[in-house]
């Protein structure tokens, strides 16, 4: 049985406007359910962060919200429209309800500022009733979380390991204990090694503070490894949305089938993986 969803998305579009107007997401809907992990998968250039910033109501000009709508549901029970969010209301939503790990994470420190002060920006902004202890204590704790040793506190970004920033950048995702979790491609440009320790590291923290992830990249093999449903998009479209074992043994899309076909299997002849799990496409049906 499905658990109540987090966020509904009904019919968004995201347009680019310069001398014409150009669609990036076209009529996407979904719901993301609490306690969750949801994939995004689709090449690059698809339309994938920019439904994430889309439902983040963080699109920026040339681009803008042409329709739909996105449905915020509170586990105070509210259901707050995220698009008609202004102010005071949407610096609440953000970090608050739902957080995001941005594309490019290891380069969103700021590289003159220590990593306690970082931190410490955002308990002033969103809970300005915490005193210094407590938002020392808290920076603490979240550093426990993810495996970052506390004396790391007052380092400065460029002191960092690529993946010790990456899991700061988790840290302060989850720092105000958001609801639901954006990461859009969290482990970009980071070693195989490190990579693997990341995706470790989120599932373990999902599964303990029981958060929701829109889990966003191109890596349809690692989502099929930690995702319970899985979205496929392509040219701003989801074409198949699927639980796991459907997406990798029964998919539908011919376009799911080719993303599965191009990941090779490490054993066995060429063409095994999508042999063994994706359905048609050894006898040439599309």
């Amino acid at each position: 049985m499905a658990k109540a969803p987090v966020l509904t998305v009904d019919g968004l579009s995201i347009d680019y406007v310069t001398d014409r107007s150009v669609p990036a997401v076209e009529e996407v809907s979904l719901q993301i359910h609490r306690g969750e992990i949801l994939g995004l998968a689709g090449e690059s250039g698809c339309g994938k962060s920019t439904f994430a910033y889309g439902i983040n109501q963080l699109i920026r000009p040339p681009g803008t919200i042409s329709g739909g709508s996105v449905t915020f549901h509170d586990s105070s029970g509210e259901d707050i429209d995220v698009l008609a969010l202004t102010g005071r209301e949407l610096r609440g939503y953000r970090w608050d309800k739902v957080s995001m790990v941005f594309q490019g994470a290891m380069n969103s420190l700021n590289p003159v500022i220590p990593i306690h002060a970082q931190l410490g920006d955002v308990f002033k902004t969103h809970r300005p009733e915490m005193s210094r202890a407590q938002r020392q204590a808290r920076a603490e704790e979240l550093f426990e979380f993810v495996g970052v040793p506390t004396n790391r506190l007052r380092s400065y970004a460029h002191e960092l390991s690529g993946g010790m920033r990456q899991r700061v950048m988790i840290a302060m995702a989850l720092a105000l204990s958001p609801q639901l979790i954006i990461m859009d491609e969290p482990t970009t440009a980071l070693d195989v090694v490190v990579q693997r320790d990341i995706i470790e590291e989120i599932t373990r923290l999902q599964r303990e503070l029981d958060f929701s992830v829109l889990f966003i990249t191109h890596d349809l093999p690692m989502l099929l490894e930690i995702s319970d449903r899985i979205a496929i998009m392509k040219d701003g479209r989801i074409v198949e949305l699927a639980g796991v074992e459907d997406i990798y043994f029964a998919a539908q899309h011919p376009y799911t089938r080719q993303l599965l076909r191009s990941f090779p299997s490490l054993t066995g002849t060429r063409g095994d993986f999508i042999r063994h799990g994706a359905g048609n496409e050894e006898s040439g049906e599309e």
